[in-house]
């Protein structure tokens, strides 16, 4: 079983470990989790070492960080990954990272900054899918959020008239 590219958008590429971790967060399998993400951070790692300058790659390190409970180091990357792409010179992808450091905040329990960070995803000219109603909804990324009154609040008003 490889670790080959497996889902994600544009130039954010989730690999097959990500999301047996992600899986195994979701069924609360906190061992297979933290061996999964530790298997991804691997993989991950090395394409960061290829691909330096580049924010989509290291906000996807920094989601594996937070998945692996590595709260300071994964905010930092989040924060470099933004520095790097920023919204303002790649609309497209600065958006993504704005998205995947939002869930990457989310996921380290900072729900002010992940909320943050979800308000500006979502005011950018060109929002990626995954903020939309039914994604912001369902997808187990945004699960840290759920019951909190102010993404609720997000999620409802993004909601089909």
């Amino acid at each position: 079983m490889g670790d080959n590219p497996c889902w994600g958008e544009s130039g954010i590429v989730l690999s097959r470990s990500f999301g047996e971790g992600l899986l195994a967060q979701m069924t609360k399998d906190k061992a297979r989790a933290h061996a999964a993400f530790e298997a991804a951070r691997t993989e991950q790692e090395k394409i960061v070492q290829a691909q330096a300058d580049y924010g989509p790659t290291l906000c996807f390190l920094a989601m594996i960080d937070a998945g692996l409970g590595h709260k300071e180091q994964a905010l930092e990357e989040g924060r470099r990954a933004i520095a790097l792409m920023p919204i303002e010179k790649d609309v497209p992808n600065g958006s993504r990272v704005l998205q995947y450091f939002a869930i990457t905040a989310a996921w380290t329990g900072d729900k002010e900054l992940a909320l943050q960070q979800l308000e500006t995803g979502l005011r950018a000219p060109v929002a990626p899918q995954a903020l939309s109603y039914g994604a912001l909804k369902l997808h187990p990324f945004w699960d840290p959020l759920r019951g909190d009154p102010r993404f609720e609040k997000i999620v409802a008003s993004l909601a089909p008239k």
